[in-house]
């Protein structure tokens, strides 16, 4: 039994986690025209750093924790990791990182750069329009409305709300937000070594796309694969679609293995991924994002004490949803 109360089953030993597949040429594989903008700023912005401000770019590497090897271009602050954190074992101190500010923003820090491309050409577009409106005539409320609409829902797309994590032991709690659609039991998954429960959620546009850990575990093993970009409520887009497939190593009770796979949809066609091979995550961390509709797989070990809490229908939250709960033997927590 564990400190905590509940009985546990025995804690499997960590195996070696597998590197990166190639594939993965950074956090962002799919690219994307807002990624190459993105680029391209950090090239001239480092050029201007080196030129211009020595002083900081010297006193970044004597901060910087960790070696650079592996990174596509020079890390001289921890801006540059944005794109390539999971090639490189480099980080600053919380402390150190004069970037730190931008995690306390109601917005997923990795769809930033959207809000800005995308955004800001409809927000003073939209802005424009009611000025227009206000000052010429009232048919300009038309155009507002057609251009404010695409940019509420790119700015609510984007959102990253703070969420409470439950705390109780022996709790998975959902990776994603959405609608569950699919609970199928598999006979054999070759990564759990044995029976296992899949748990499908859809993300409609309306939902956070961001990506919370189930438990408190190690990433062990990638696999990405590109494809279609299927609407991601067909059953089949869970095969064909471009998809990203994480297998962890849970480092709280009940300890053992499970997975977590996140699938592009028909709007949504690139998925963020910040984990390095090895890493660990605390219960309901933020790890990475699927940029409009796409669908997120949880994969549990279904043995028994496995209690569902969920079913098809059932809503839910990444991060403070609990998704399953494990009773072992019998014995509550």
């Amino acid at each position: 039994m564990s400190h905590s109360g509940i009985q546990t089953g025995p804690e499997i030993p960590s195996s070696q986690p597998s590197p990166l597949p190639l594939e993965m040429t950074g956090v962002q594989p799919g690219g994307g025209w807002c990624a190459q903008v993105e680029m391209a700023w950090g090239r001239l912005r480092r050029w201007y750093l080196k030129r211009f401000r020595p002083g900081y770019v010297r006193r970044m590497a004597e901060l910087r924790q960790g070696n650079t090897d592996g990174a596509p271009h020079e890390i001289l602050d921890p801006r540059d990791l944005k794109y390539c954190r999971n090639l490189v074992r480099c980080d600053w101190a919380p402390e150190h990182d004069p970037f730190r500010w931008r995690d306390r923003l109601p917005f997923a820090r990795w769809g930033l750069a959207e809000l800005v491309l995308i955004g800001g050409p409809l927000g003073l577009l939209t802005l424009a329009g009611v000025v227009l409106a206000l000052v010429q005539s009232a048919w300009w409320w038309l155009a507002v409305v057609l251009v404010g609409a695409p940019w509420a829902l790119v700015v609510w797309f984007f959102r990253d709300p703070p969420r409470r994590i439950p705390q109780d032991p022996g709790l998975w709690v959902s990776p994603a937000d959405g609608k569950v659609v699919e609970v199928v039991r598999l006979e054999h998954d070759p990564f759990l070594g044995g029976p296992a429960v899949r748990i499908s959620i859809f993300l409609s546009i309306f939902d956070v796309h961001v990506n919370r850990s189930p438990c408190a575990a190690r990433a062990a093993a990638f696999r990405y694969q590109r494809g279609d970009f299927l609407n991601a409520m067909r059953p089949e887009s869970a095969e064909r679609n471009e998809n990203l497939w994480i297998g962890l190593e849970a480092t709280e009770p009940p300890y053992g293995r499970l997975a977590v796979r996140v699938i592009a949809g028909a709007i949504a066609r690139r998925i963020v991924c910040v984990l390095r091979p090895g890493e660990e995550l605390g219960r309901g961390q933020k790890f990475g994002m699927i940029k409009l509709g796409s669908r997120t797989e949880l994969v549990l070990p279904d043995r028994e004490g496995l209690e569902l809490l969920v079913q098809v229908g059932s809503k839910v939250r990444a991060g403070s949803t609990p998704i399953a709960r494990w009773h072992w033997k019998g014995v509550l927590p």
